[in-house]
């Protein structure tokens, strides 16, 4: 028998229960500005003072090249990342957040108008939605239309994440990416704790399995994911160490792209992707991932895979990807390079 907290004892939790993010427990729903790109950092200067004290999260899920997408954010709470990836749209793109806890939704709500004058915008860019991530289409989000889904620390949350993860790639346009930051475990979380109101409210008892994590994926038809970052997590507190304390989270950064015909191993085509320095923040290497530095004009070898992540998205414009999959050499070499790999251009998938 599985043990899983109701959705109201979760809205309970982060709508009456925690008023400000000093009052978690532990430090997983909450993250440093380590790894902040300076125009997410320029755009953070920006937001609202009551926006940034609820706000709750366990990294920074706010990817390069969005000016001009639909953005969509899951669990959005008062708005912070919303409003970051709004300044980063430009006037000319669209950003909605969708939450289910009304009272994070209020926050939201009242600091719009001036957010958007913060930003010079003539008109909000801006919509908040109150809805579940399990059924996107009640908060009237179509098929295909959204260039990028993010979340931050707010998935694991959730009691059914497969129709989450459905319910994106069905959005999504192809080629579109979901980025997001969440709690993983190194091992299923005990039944008897996953109902926990205060390790769930922490974003512990719901964390998903790593591996469970990639068999869903691949249930879905998605077959490769990429990491941006993982660090392990202190818990900070001897009560829920002592209920919990077996099992090992990290918050990890995941990038994946909608591109159903990516393969479930990395392959050989005798592709190269160059790389033209064009991307705000990223004038000298980009980082596809924690393996895959791309320096600025240097031609690199990759798998099909990651060359499609290159060439088939929004991406495409910044790369010069050569060769096709007509011709196929085996497997591609593959393995997380070490810091000296990166540093000298070596790749891999």
């Amino acid at each position: 028998m599985t043990h899983t907290l109701n959705k109201d004892a979760i809205k309970e939790y982060y709508g009456t229960i925690l008023q400000g993010s000093h009052d978690l427990k532990t430090s997983a729903c909450s993250c440093t500005d380590d790894g902040l790109t300076p125009s997410v950092k320029s755009a953070l200067s920006e937001i609202n003072d009551e926006v940034i004290q609820r706000f709750y999260g366990c990294g920074s899920p706010i990817p390069p090249v969005l000016d001009g997408c639909t953005v969509l954010d899951l669990g959005c709470g008062t708005g912070r990342d919303v409003f970051v990836a709004a300044k980063l749209t430009g006037p000319a793109g669209r950003v909605i957040g969708v939450d289910m806890t009304e009272e994070q939704l209020t926050v939201a709500r009242r600091n719009l108008d001036t957010q958007m004058q913060r930003f010079g915008y003539a008109s909000p860019n801006v919509e908040f939605r109150h809805g579940y991530m399990e059924d996107l289409r009640a908060a009237d989000i179509a098929d295909d239309s959204v260039d990028v889904v993010m979340s931050n620390c707010v998935i694991n949350l959730s009691p059914d994440k497969e129709a989450v993860f459905s319910e994106i790639f069905r959005v999504l346009k192809p080629g579109g990416e979901l980025i997001f930051s969440d709690v993983f475990a190194g091992r299923r979380v005990p039944l008897d704790l996953q109902a926990d109101p205060v390790l769930h409210g922490e974003c512990l008892a719901g964390a998903l399995y790593s591996e469970d994590f990639r068999r869903m994926l691949l249930n879905l038809g998605i077959r490769d994911y990429r990491i941006l970052s993982s660090r392990r997590l202190e818990l900070g507190s001897r009560e829920i160490e002592e209920k919990i304390g077996m099992v090992d989270f990290h918050s990890v950064t995941v990038r994946v792209f909608n591109l159903p015909a990516l393969e479930d191993r990395c392959e050989d085509y005798g592709q190269t992707a160059t790389y033209d320095g064009g991307i705000t923040d990223w004038p000298h290497y980009f980082d596809l991932d924690d393996h895959h530095r791309f320096i600025t004009g240097k031609p690199m070898l990759v798998c099909g895979n990651t060359a499609a992540m290159l060439q088939e998205t929004r991406y495409g414009k910044h790369f010069t990807v050569t060769g096709d999959r007509s011709v196929h050499y085996g497997a591609f070499d593959c393995g997380p390079a070490s810091a000296t790999e990166q540093a000298t251009g070596g790749t891999c998938c």
